[in-house]
């Protein structure tokens, strides 16, 4: 994985000529990496630490000391203006063409929407999955035409604008994502149906390299795996068509709890 961001970062260091692009992703593969060695370790608290290592930085210095919005908001700023620049540059890796090697574990580890949700009480559903994941792409569909509306009617201090609105919409996330998890008892339902970046994330965590995967001989069918999971992933069934299949964040409460260790 230090290797993956590596190439990244000294790709684009050479590519853009700027040495931020090194230093940023280097910061973000060497978190990830001890974070990983800290799982390797079985220590308890290895995911958190990197969701506050990644989550922390990309909130409080990319997004309050750069004045960059990384929300999907400034996604869509750049795309428009044709700039292969900080939000493009992350969705790029991060969110549309990372999931093919790590599928959707930018959400169990770097994101900082769901490094506060984690913290929440109810880390086990206590209800079945609801049928409104449609939210998130009338949220996602909202974020562009809020964008595109921008252009469209040529609205002046346009970076000014995507500050407020990074700022503003991380607040309504963080309220709406605290509000449902208390309201459905369960601290990823934010993210399983209103967070916009999953419409970006599903695709290619379908042919994700990285997956949860059962050993059958192993496994007693005791469920406990399906009952942990926060995503609600029928993890005993390695097909790719598996319910929730490209939900799955990576996090590993399944492999941790398996009383055979059947999962890896």
């Amino acid at each position: 994985m230090l290797v993956i961001f590596e190439t990244v970062a000294v790709t684009l260091w050479i590519a853009k000529d700027n040495l931020f692009f090194l230093f940023n992703f280097s910061y973000i593969g060497c978190a990830i990496s001890l974070g990983l060695f800290l799982t390797i370790k079985k220590y308890r608290h290895s995911r958190r630490v990197v969701q506050l290592l990644v989550g922390i930085y990309m909130l409080v210095y990319l997004g309050f000391v750069c004045n960059e919005n990384m929300q999907i908001e400034g996604f869509w700023y750049y795309l428009f203006m044709g700039v292969f620049e900080a939000a493009t540059i992350h969705y790029a890796v991060a969110k549309i063409f990372g999931p093919l090697i790590f599928g959707r574990g930018w959400c169990g580890y770097a994101c900082w929407t769901a490094m506060v949700l984690d913290f929440l009480p109810y880390k086990i559903p206590a209800r079945p999955r609801k049928k409104i994941g449609f939210v998130r792409y009338v949220m996602f569909a909202a974020s562009l035409a809020f964008v595109a509306a921008l252009f469209l009617f040529k609205a002046g201090n346009l970076e000014r604008i995507m500050f407020w609105s990074f700022l503003v919409g991380n607040i309504l996330y963080y309220a709406a994502g605290i509000a449902l998890a208390f309201a459905f008892k369960d601290n990823r339902a934010f993210c399983k149906y209103i967070c916009p970046i999953t419409v970006f994330l599903k695709p290619m965590s379908y042919f994700s390299i990285l997956r949860i995967k059962c050993d059958k001989e192993k496994c007693v069918s005791c469920k406990k795996c399906e009952t942990i999971c926060p995503m609600g992933v029928e993890i005993t069934n390695n097909s790719r068509r598996r319910e929730n299949g490209t939900e799955c964040i990576l996090c590993m409460e399944c492999v941790k709890n398996c009383p055979k260790q059947a999962l890896r």
